[in-house]
């Protein structure tokens, strides 16, 4: 009730017109403050405002709503009602009665309101639903359209389909590639009767809402384990048996199953290596769709020679990973140790980045043998030193230079790996370079935002990103650099699509095929009588 009687008062108290009450200018000032303030008590005292604010708090305790009330008020002379302090300054009225000004306020004195006016609901309008736990249902045509599909296919098998003959299902309704045939036939046949029917194929395909996803969320959906949240190294394991077992350009492996396993193997890796960026093992569907895996699987229909799927499942390129392990690996046990490691590459690596490497700093090691790598292992080292250009590689090798672990190459880490190299240049009597020349030279190449230290960003922000770890630690790419190598400028310019590793594989494939074709040529001879 208090609060209703001050907000009537307040605003009546703009409707004072100075100039009807003959009052002075009044300045921004403290006495003009206290002018206001006794104006204000002068206002209250007056027998209208009383009869004003009694009629407001009868209003009040009756609860009727608040009515508008005249709000005019007779002003006595200047001389009786108005206190001395107006009586003391001659300044005439800033505006007469009849002026704009003056008419403005009095034509439309506002009516007092209650403040709890009632406010009209919105229209409320329906947002159709975004969200599906499960997926978006199919729409009734796209619905309709895969059921008359569904039945051409099954119209001959009412029993239902065994797994051979379930692939054109795979490939012409589900739009898959039919290497993922088996996995999606066992992902339906939850029984294990050797069969799909209509009905288990519709009820796993158009009502679990299969239709409407993209493809990277099938083939994740049909390859992980139930109730499981990412994608396991063995889950691909379906995909590769199959793809051994049926793809043109691996049949000659069919009689070597222990090549067949490394392969798979590889693959494997290959797949982790690119896609899965956390590292962990554990591959989400959001890091599928990021990588380009769905593009290479979808190529296994379409191109007989294998080895022209470049990505994951060349041939050759598992061909040269497993022959320069086999070639390190001197008893032949499936393990490298650092004096191992250390031959690589015509011994093109530094004591120091073996020693990193082997301390586990860029990837925690999956042997289980204390200070070897396993296959596993040699996978990621030789994609991370042959292709410095991925980022994957520039994450490995940062972890291995970053010495103490706080997300910033500095000078002192710089210098660190460097002095190995500079010794390594004496001794082959090269001309030393003054770390202070490379230095620049590297804050040159990266144009770091702060140029005492160098971070994971910069680095992939950088083109030359790939040569600084060269420079760091390994000779033989660094002189090759410094030399600007023609014959790789060339390979590069003629296909500038290919990778630094994909023309890594294809040097060390022609490479490897000419030892082997002279190994067996001196067998023969030596077989001659």
């Amino acid at each position: 009730m208090k609060m209703d009687i001050i907000v009537g008062v307040d605003e009546d108290v703009h409707l004072l017109d100075p100039d009807l009450l003959h009052l002075p200018s009044l300045s921004p000032s403290p006495r003009s403050r206290h002018i206001a303030d006794e104006l204000f008590s002068h206002w209250l005292s007056l027998p209208e405002t009383a009869s004003l604010v009694k009629c407001l708090i009868d209003d009040a305790k009756s609860g009727t709503p608040t009515k508008s009330y005249p709000t005019t008020i007779n002003v006595p002379g200047p001389t009786t009602a108005l206190p001395s302090v107006f009586l003391s300054n001659g300044t005439p009225p800033r505006s007469s009665p009849g002026s704009p000004r003056f008419s403005r306020q009095r034509a439309s004195p506002p009516s007092l309101r209650s403040p709890l006016r009632s406010v009209k609901e919105p229209k409320q309008e329906l947002v159709p639903q975004f969200y599906f736990l499960n997926g978006r249902p199919p729409a009734k045509e796209l619905k309709e359209q895969c059921i008359s599909m569904v039945d051409h296919f099954f119209s001959n098998s009412i029993d239902g389909l065994h797994i051979d003959e379930f692939k054109s299902v795979t490939k012409e309704v589900c739009k898959l590639p039919s290497y993922l045939s088996p996995a999606l036939f066992r992902k339906i046949d939850t029984g294990c009767s050797g069969v799909v029917t209509r009905d288990a194929f519709i009820k796993y395909w158009i009502d679990g809402n299969m239709l409407t996803m993209d493809t990277a969320s099938q083939i994740y959906n049909i390859l992980k384990q139930q109730d499981c949240k990412y994608l396991r190294q063995a889950d691909f394991k379906p995909l590769l048996d199959e793809l051994l077992a049926t793809h043109p350009g691996l049949q000659f492996l069919n009689t070597t199953c222990e090549f067949q396993e490394r392969y798979a193997e590889t693959v494997i890796y290959r797949i982790f290596y690119y896609i899965n960026r956390s590292g962990t093992g554990c591959l989400t569907l959001r890091e599928l769709k990021r990588g380009n895996l769905i593009a290479a699987m979808q190529q296994l229909d379409e191109e007989d020679d294998i080895n022209k799927i470049i990505r994951y499942f060349s041939y050759e390129h598992f061909y040269v990973i497993y022959c320069r392990f086999w070639e390190l690996d001197g008893d032949h046990d499936c393990f490298i140790d650092k004096d191992n490691l250390i031959k690589y590459g015509n011994h093109a690596l530094t004591y120091r980045i073996v020693d990193r490497i082997f301390s586990q700093a860029p990837r925690k090691f999956t042997s289980k043998v204390e200070g070897k790598m396993s296959y596993e292992d040699f996978v990621y080292f030789i994609l991370a030193e042959e292709d410095k250009s991925s980022e994957p590689s520039l994450e490995y090798w940062f972890k291995c230079i970053d010495l103490d672990g706080n997300g910033v190459i500095t000078p002192n880490e710089i210098q660190f790996f460097f002095e190995e190299q500079l010794h390594r240049m004496e001794c082959i009597t090269q001309e030393p370079v003054h770390f202070n020349d490379i230095l620049c030279q590297i804050i040159d190449m990266i144009k770091p935002e702060e140029e005492k230290c160098i971070t994971l960003q910069d680095l992939k922000g950088s083109k030359l990103s790939g040569n600084v770890f060269n420079i760091l630690f390994n000779l033989n790419k660094f002189m090759a650099f410094e030399t600007r190598d023609p014959f790789l400028i060339r390979q590069e310019r003629e296909d500038p699509s290919l990778t630094e590793w994909d023309r890594f594989a294809q040097r060390e494939y022609v490479r490897l095929s000419m030892e082997e074709d002279v190994e067996e040529v001196s067998n023969g001879s030596a077989d001659e009588p």
